[in-house]
């Protein structure tokens, strides 16, 4: 692979999707990065079978700016975030027109060394919890903020406070919340991974030396036990959420050390990794004598999700699998590791599950309808309605769905009557 296509490979971090265990604090209709259990699984239902000609029923569009980071929705706002020049935005939108309610400004200049070709970010998603909404973004600016208001509970510069060393591309990390806990990668000697205090930013625990971190962390439970998974540059590890102390560890290793997209956590404790050149493997868990035991117990080098998030549903994983070439839409067992299928016909992509259907927004801005089943892959609609890198995953909260590029955001209604 060439430099250029390790770049791309690199950057288009905001698409591991992390599968989670229900939290408490997950009350939002859409609060973090892949909706209330980041399994980017909807409860929609009612969702139209297929769609007109020329798309869905179009609720409304506006302009945004450039950024990665995808949609949160809570009590009728949406939020987001954007640059401005060198300055980051947070902002809350009204989620029935999109009309801007409140934007909070601070400044996020390119820090030293930091590539960018593909823009300045921001990349996270922002988390929601209780009444206030937690931000990283691309230069290390960590924010607590009032979800009302837009006015800063606290905030931490993670590179000036903690000497965090920052990825090539920018942080790009989405902040899980857990009892109590901010937690997050922050990158470097000993702040591979570091814990917050929700109510005040207090720093609680900060362990390890992981760098180059784009993935974001998930919950996984192993017999009860409740231990956090996280893929860093060269192996997935597991953490005690509550210490930070390390469980398990495998090896999950590419040339550039750019793994990305997040691991994938299932009912019946299989751990899902996939990565650009390796592939993707399945890991099996279980305990004996108080301590974690990690299996593997397959692996396939022609599933690789470099980028975008790859879903779930039963038995079987669905992703868009390729790196610079050719993208495959992809179905396979979860269980076995064997490819179902595959099929052209999309650029690189994203997925949503709701309501018995797929949503699937490529690269080019393309978003289709489907039914993905462990037999067949099946578009029943499909229009193109973005033009500027179309790499942020939707939205979908009842039966709207939200989605931007690097430049426009806007809302549809994907109902029966529409």
């Amino acid at each position: 692979m060439s430099q250029n296509e390790r770049v791309t490979l690199s950057l288009l971090f905001a698409f591991a999707a992390p599968v989670l265990t229900v939290n408490s604090h997950a009350l939002a209709q859409w609060s973090q990065w892949g909706g209330p259990n980041r399994d980017f699984h909807s409860s929609a239902k009612g969702l139209a079978e297929k769609w007109p000609e020329a798309g869905p029923k179009k609720l409304w569009e506006r302009a945004l700016g450039e950024g990665y980071s995808s949609i949160v929705a809570d009590g009728g706002r949406l939020f987001t975030m954007y640059r401005n020049g060198d300055d980051e935005v947070v902002v809350a939108l009204k989620a029935e027109t999109g009309a801007t309610e409140w934007e909070f400004k601070y400044p996020a200049p390119a820090f030293e060394k930091m590539d960018t070709r593909f823009g300045k970010g921001p990349n996270s998603t922002p988390t929601i919890d209780g009444n206030l909404i937690y931000t990283l973004g691309a230069s290390g600016m960590l924010h607590a903020l009032d979800k009302k208001t837009g006015k800063p509970a606290w905030s931490h510069d993670l590179v000036k406070e903690y000497k965090a060393t920052p990825p090539e591309f920018g942080f790009s990390t989405s902040p899980l919340i857990y009892k109590g806990s901010l937690i997050l990668p922050v990158g470097g000697e000993d702040y591979g991974v570091a814990a917050f205090a929700i109510a005040d930013g207090k720093l609680l625990w900060h362990k390890h030396d992981f760098a180059n971190v784009y993935s974001s962390p998930i919950l996984i439970q192993v017999d009860g036990e409740d231990q956090l998974a996280l893929l860093v540059a060269d192996r997935v590890v597991g953490l005690d959420p509550k210490t930070g102390d390390l469980l398990w560890g495998e090896r999950m290793e590419n040339q550039w050390k750019t793994n990305i997209s997040t691991p994938v956590w299932g009912p019946d404790k299989l751990l899902y990794v996939t990565t650009s050149q390796v592939g993707s493997v399945g890991l099996k868990f279980s305990k004996a004598d108080g301590k974690t035991k990690v299996e593997k117990a397959w692996k396939n080098e022609k599933m690789q999700v470099g980028q975008g998030n790859v879903v779930r549903v039963g038995d079987y994983l669905y992703g868009s699998s390729g790196g610079m070439g050719p993208a495959f839409v992809t179905a396979i067992n979860a269980k076995t590791g064997e490819v179902a299928w595959q099929e052209r016909g999309f650029a690189k992509a994203t997925l949503l599950y709701g309501d018995g259907k797929v949503l699937l927004l490529d690269e080019e801005g393309v978003l289709a309808l489907a039914s993905a089943e462990p037999k067949a892959w099946k578009v029943n609609s499909q229009v193109n309605l973005l033009k500027a890198k179309a790499w942020t995953v939707p939205t979908l909260v009842d039966k709207n769905l939200y989605l931007r590029d690097q430049k426009n955001i806007l809302a549809l209604n994907l109902g029966k009557s529409n």
